[in-house]
This record gives structure tokens, sequence and C-alpha cells, in this order.
């Protein structure tokens, strides 16, 4: 091709590319000086963020409120249901999603409440207060029902207990995503952190004039451009910049990809080292012009590719480091080979999500019930010998016959589950050795510190889906606690 048959390459673009990626770290440094530094971390990629929403209802509570903290620490995107919302500030702070609802009222969990969630923590319960009454911060109640004759105020407790807590699982069922799926980008969701992860990845880092890039429309991400085989080139592409920590995805089958494409055919990378111009890992998809479509790309399909030629030696992809992601759109397919879906000009490949598939079953809903809820009206059971809420159960409103309606209608529902049945409840410190037992026969005691996290440490763990138990503390403190060894002794429920 002679000098006047080349179109002309675009300098300014290739160098754009590079500071983006962070290819040569000079650029990044004058661009730095320029434009002044970023704010420490923001809109770092972080694969080991949680895409959805942790919906936590009671999460004014004392277990509900540590719930949302532990959960914010740990990496998830919290929202709190709260009915008294000024009332939430002073004991969530100013930085908590809040929404405005009540689970006795159905018609207030609307998609506003419920949009997202990728799970429900159900810390919910009837006030019970000391028949004489209390401090403002609750002192006596915090001291344990043992210690005042009680009194129900407020709902009663087959509303809470029972019909709310339907009501809570009915809503939930209609929002939460399938079970075996997590989401690794949703793009039905827009922010500035979800574009900032992406960038155009074009043949013009190899002297060639295609130009794409990724825009966040109508609630999808949308992968246009023009792709040009002018100057040798002939490939446009979106890139990740690279995520730290990386995704782990060890415990999936692969990614799915929701598109919408032109007819045309198109690679996903999924790439493990964090070098500029390293090793993908590759899948190619033709997609259906206007139509939605899911594809699954199982990690075992993967081929290693190095510039578009496989490489026949490299190992299976490491699955537990994924650093980054790309889309393309290319003239070749692999070694040569063209790509016999491939037009050159205009194209665009919308996107609704990407998300991690055939992983095992995670629980979704946690509800945090209590022990005891099956002893009232035991045959042979010793009421002298029964924790305060066995005994007082009639006088209270039948607290615990209405838990045990509320946990079966979360059993009845279909949706993963956890259902912690706590023993007494104190303002202890944490850090107890936890004791787990299922039969609904133990009595003692636990911090709302160490429920709070046992809540938490459900969601990650597929041995606590579909298990009821009970649990106390221990006489040890312990540094550290083996979670999946105590789920994995648990028998499921029926």
């Amino acid at each position: 091709m002679t000098e006047k048959n080349r179109s002309q390459w675009d300098l300014g673009r290739f160098i754009e590319t590079l500071t983006y990626f962070e290819v040569i770290p000079f650029l990044n440094w004058v661009q730095q000086l320029i434009q002044g530094h970023p704010k420490d971390n923001q809109y770092r990629p972080n694969g080991g963020r949680n895409v959805g929403v942790i919906l936590v209802a009671g999460a004014t509570g004392g277990v509900g409120k540590r719930v949302v903290q532990r959960s914010l620490q740990q990496g998830y995107k919290v929202r709190a249901l709260v009915r008294d919302i000024d009332r939430a500030r002073s004991i969530l702070g100013n930085d908590i999603d809040l929404v405005v609802a009540d689970i006795t009222q159905p018609e207030t969990l609307t998609s506003l409440v419920m949009a997202d969630i990728q799970a429900v923590v159900c810390c919910t319960a009837v006030r019970v207060q000391p028949v004489e009454g209390d401090t403002a911060d609750r002192a006596k109640y915090y001291q344990g029902v043992k210690f005042y004759q009680p009194e129900i105020v407020g709902d009663t407790p087959e509303n809470v207990e029972y019909q709310g807590v339907k009501n809570l699982v009915q809503a939930a069922v209609k929002y939460l995503p399938q079970a075996n799926e997590k989401p690794i980008f949703d793009f039905t969701k827009p922010s500035v952190e979800l574009k900032d992860y992406w960038g155009a990845l074009d043949d013009v880092v190899m002297g060639g004039v295609s130009a794409s890039n990724i825009q966040l429309v109508e609630n999808t991400a949308l992968f246009a451009g023009n792709v040009s085989t002018a100057n040798s080139g002939g490939f446009a592409s979106i890139r990740t910049k690279n995520f730290d920590p990386p995704f782990n995805l060890s415990d999936w089958e692969g990614v799915k990809l929701r598109v919408k494409g032109d007819g045309q055919r198109y690679k996903i990378f999924l790439r493990t080292d964090t070098k500029w111009d390293g090793i993908g890992y590759s899948y190619s998809f033709d997609t259906v012009a206007n139509t939605w479509i899911d594809v699954h790309v199982p990690f075992a399909d993967l081929i290693p590719v190095f510039r578009a030629k496989v490489v026949k030696d490299a190992p299976p992809i490491e699955q537990n480091r994924v650093c980054s992601f790309q889309l393309m759109l290319s003239k070749f397919e692999y070694d040569g080979a063209l790509n016999p879906k491939f037009s050159p000009g205009g194209f665009a490949l919308q996107l609704e999500s990407i998300k991690a598939y055939g992983g095992a079953t995670l629980p979704q809903f946690i509800l945090v019930s209590s022990a005891g809820v099956t002893r009232p009206g035991r045959p042979g059971i010793n009421l002298d010998e029964e924790p305060p809420a066995v005994k007082l159960n009639d006088q209270l409103g039948g607290i615990l016959t209405w838990k045990l309606k509320g946990e079966d209608s979360l059993r009845e529902s279909g949706i993963p589950y956890t259902i912690i049945r706590p023993c007494a409840l104190t303002e202890e410190a944490g850090g107890k050795e936890l004791i787990f037992e299922q039969g609904d026969n133990i009595k003692g005691k636990i911090s709302r510190e160490d429920v709070a996290e046992l809540c938490v440490q459900a969601l990650k763990i597929a041995k606590a889906s579909n298990v009821t138990f009970e649990v106390k503390q221990g006489d040890s403190t312990v540094n550290s606690i083996n979670w999946q060894k105590l789920f994995s002794d648990l028998v499921k429920d029926k």
C-alpha cells in the first residue's frame, strides 16, 4: 500500500489509549501533573466488590444496625429498610441508602425498595418493653427480658412476625436474581463508576484507524463505532482496566452475557495477567440482529490466544484471578482465519449484563428468628426450665408461635434461605465461639454482635442454604471461626 493510499493514523488517540490503560507510567504522571491527582481509589476497579444490594429489614434494631455496619465493612452495598428516616439517620448515619417502608404494609414494598437486591437480611421483630416503661435508649430492654415484666407495644406479633415476614418474602421473590448466578457487571443500572471501568482499545495501537467507544444508554451499555481494514487494521474493542483484587470465579462454570447485536460475530476475552499485551482467554459468539440473547461462555471452552494466535502450551484459565474483560469485533478469528460474520463499517453491540453462572446456590434470604419457636405446647416440656419467651408466649400474643409461621412462609417460598434461631440476645462484646444445634432444644445466650456477623457470613456459604438452626455462644473467646465447618455439620431442611 502506498503512502497516499494509507488512511490518516491518529497519534492523539493512540496516546490517549495508552494513558487510559496506564501502559506507560510517565504518560500518567504527565496527565496527573496537568489535571491534578484523582481522589484516592476513586472508581478503582475492584474485583472483590459485590454488585447487588443487600436489603436489611429492621435496620435500626440491635441486630439490624450491626448487620448494616458489618455488611458495609465486607464490601456489600447496603440498603436499609426503615419506618422512621430521621431516627434511622441518627442511628446509621448520613451515608447509608435508606428507604422508607413497612413490612406490615405490602403496598410500601415497591420497586424503589426492592430494585437490584442480591439478598435480604430480615432482623425485624415486635417491640417488647418493660410494663413500667423504659429509657430513651431502651436500657432496661437490653438487659434482657428476665429482668423485667414485658409487654408488646405497637404492632402485634401476628402482623410483624408472620404477616410482615410473609409480605417481605413475597416481594423479594419478584426481585431476587437467579440463585446460581453472580452479577459481575449490571449495565441496567448506569453509574459513573461503571463507565469508568471500561475504555476503547482499537487497532489504533497497531497503526489502524478503527474507532469505538462505550456509552451507557437506555439502561444498557452500547459498544459501537466503525471498524476499518485500512492500514492493515481490522478490529475495535472495549476493555476494562485491571481489577485489584481480581475476580475470583473459581466456584463458577462460566460467564453469561445478555446482548443484542447486529448479526456479526464478536469475541470476549478474560485475562489473568495484568500485563498490557499478554495472553487472553477468548471465546467467539454470534449475535442475532436486533434480538436479545443470552450467551453462555464456559470457562472450559476458552481459547488462550496472543494477538489472535492460539497459544498451544498455555495452561487453562486461572478462574480465581480474572483481572480484566474485553469485548471485540475483529476481521480475524484465530491463526489467520477470517471471521465469517464480519463486515467493515458501522457496528453496535448492546449489553445488559455480564454474570458468572453455574455456581453453588447461596442463601438469598437470611431470617433472624428465635430459639424456642417450636416449644410452646410441646408435649412433656417443663416450662419452669424454659427461657422467659417460652414461658410468656401466650402473654406476649403468641410471639414464638407467629415467628414459626413466619419461618414457614420463607421455607415455602422457593427462595434459598438461612433461618437463624439465636438464644437470648445480649449487648455483650462479640468474638465468642459459636455452638450450632438443630431440633430447638438448646438454651443459652449470644451477643447481638455475633448474630450480625453470622448473618453476613451465611450470605457467602452454599452449605448455609435451606437450613434452620439454633445458635448460642460458648465460653471461649476466639480470634477466628471456621464458618464452612460450622455450616457443613448442619442437616438441610426437608
